[in-house]
């Protein structure tokens, strides 16, 4: 747990297989979508301990609605602010494993582009998911924080943080803001090291989903 929150990584096996998926369009990324790929079928094979990937924000977030109904518990996707807090566990380094980061630590593409001359570019590139918990925790025991899957936030995006939330909650629309667009976080296996950094966040179409996104939830204890 976290600062009174729990975080759930979401395993295929924890994703109901009878969901309604969606099919997909291709994308300007070295990732390809293709109309027969969806979060059971992401172009890779995967069992019930890989991480959940293609889908969309709209869908994490119907998934938590329907996890809250079949547990009377307050699950939910974590603020952009609450993912970072987590993802660096007490640091203030540019990762939670310090100044660098390598591929014995995270699942990135670590065939190209190096990060600050520390030896990121290892010539390890997966190219896909690995198991959750494959690799080792950050010191509050979040496995995959930075690599592995892209992860969708609740915020709506923002270009910075001038007049964010002072108390960490999400960042809505409630002042007409456009949210269409929602903020992913922490880097997946297709990324160089600069889009694994606990600050580095991004921004994608609340519709999107490919092989590269998936989410983790939360709930206050």
């Amino acid at each position: 747990d976290v600062n009174g929150l729990v975080f759930l990584y979401l395993y295929v096996g924890r994703y109901p297989r009878n969901n309604a998926s969606r099919n997909r369009n291709s994308n300007k990324t070295r990732w390809e979508r293709r109309k027969d790929c969806n979060w059971q079928t992401p172009g890779f094979d995967q069992d019930d301990h890989y991480p959940v990937v293609g889908v969309s924000w709209k869908d994490a977030m119907e998934y938590v609605a329907w996890l809250r109904g079949q547990t009377g518990k307050d699950y939910r996707l974590p603020s952009e602010a609450e993912w970072e807090y987590a993802a660096r566990a007490g640091t203030t380094t540019p990762f939670s494993t310090g100044e660098c980061i390598h591929t014995d630590q995270a699942n990135y593409d670590g065939s190209r582009d190096d990060y600050a001359d520390c030896g990121a570019e290892t010539g390890v590139w997966r190219e896909r998911t690995v198991p959750v918990g494959s690799l080792p925790a950050n010191p509050w025991g979040l496995h995959e924080v930075h690599g592995n899957v892209s992860e969708w936030t609740v915020d709506c995006w923002h270009e910075n943080y001038q007049d964010a939330p002072a108390d960490g909650s999400a960042w809505d629309g409630e002042n007409g803001e456009d949210c269409s667009l929602r903020v992913v976080r922490g880097g997946g296996w297709l990324n160089t090291p600069w889009l694994l950094r606990s600050a580095f966040r991004y921004r994608l179409n609340a519709d999107e989903a490919d092989g590269l996104i998936g989410f983790r939830i939360a709930r206050a204890l």
